[in-house]
């Protein structure tokens, strides 16, 4: 069985929405968006890289997905992050895409989320990585298919802006098995589910 492991920034508030640029997210007329940019620093580069680095396909929601495609897809400047990120098989989780030729190397997953990635999950392959989709991992947390969680925890709060654990999470014990801390004082912990 593949594995699934979740790579999410967050603020000390547990704001998850529109890290990068400022019109990356404004659902709900959210204002703060590109609040992470200030804390990029070599120690992340160097943490996120680590993950970039192992084999892998990815999962994503929809926005996430189309949000991406803008960043990586046409991009060919020889970072190691835009070539993993093309190289990878990249399985998009959508009710409403027609389909996902928009990207090189992606597979639509139609339906319901926890019961096409709870199969996917199942069939021999190696393991899934999501990076972002807040509603996504939301809903796969739930049906209890995560295992590993890395939080980029950001020293700022926003006061507004999606949550990752909205509403209610189910009772769920995570063992910490490693921290970083960067010199911008992001924590970067990363989780492995009892």
């Amino acid at each position: 069985m593949r594995s699934i492991s979740v790579t999410m920034s967050v603020t000390l508030d547990g704001v998850v929405q529109g890290l990068g640029r400022p019109d990356e997210d404004t659902r709900g007329g959210f204002a703060h968006g590109g609040w992470g940019r200030r804390y990029t620093d070599e120690v992340m580069g160097r943490e996120m890289a680590k993950g970039m680095a192992r084999p892998g396909d990815m999962l994503f929601g929809r926005r996430t997905w189309q949000d991406f495609i803008t960043a990586w897809a046409d991009r060919t400047d020889g970072n190691p992050f835009t070539t993993h990120m093309n190289a990878a098989t990249k399985y998009v989780v959508s009710r409403t895409l027609a389909d996902a030729d928009g990207w090189q190397n992606s597979i639509l997953l139609r339906g319901d989320a926890a019961d096409t990635v709870a199969e996917l999950k199942a069939r021999p392959g190696p393991d899934l990585s999501i990076i972002g989709s807040a509603s996504l991992v939301h809903g796969l947390h739930a049906a209890g298919l995560i295992d590993r969680y890395s939080f980029l925890v950001h020293p700022l709060t926003l006061g507004t802006g999606t949550r990752l654990f909205e509403g209610s999470a189910p009772l769920t014990e995570f063992d910490l098995t490693g921290t970083v801390t960067t010199t911008t004082g992001v924590i970067i912990a990363h989780y492995t589910r009892r």
